[in-house]
């Protein structure tokens, strides 16, 4: 543990910032696992599960949890699922 009162406070920011951080990261994980879930059994809530986590992964990237081009990656990828099932049902 620090000695110094502003090294100690450093700390406890830390510890607060990681746990908001992971707590950001698990919902992204949870919201993005159910999307593809909903995307492979073609689910209508599929579309409405895209835009939510692609909200959220915006949100995350301009907070600093996880990287601007890993966000639009991520974002890429699950609206690229999205639009395989939406032409597949539509074919």
């Amino acid at each position: 543990m620090a000695n110094i009162k502003s090294s100690k406070k450093d700390i406890l920011r830390s510890r607060k910032k990681r746990d908001r951080n992971l707590a950001v990261r698990s919902e992204l994980k949870s919201t993005i696992g159910k999307t593809r879930t909903a995307i492979r059994q073609a689910d209508a809530t599929a579309a409405e599960l895209t835009r939510k986590a692609g909200r959220l992964l915006d949100k995350a990237a301009s907070k600093g949890i996880i990287h601007k081009r890993q966000a639009a990656r991520r974002k890429s990828r699950v609206a690229r699922q999205a639009a395989k099932l939406s032409s597949a049902g539509a074919a």
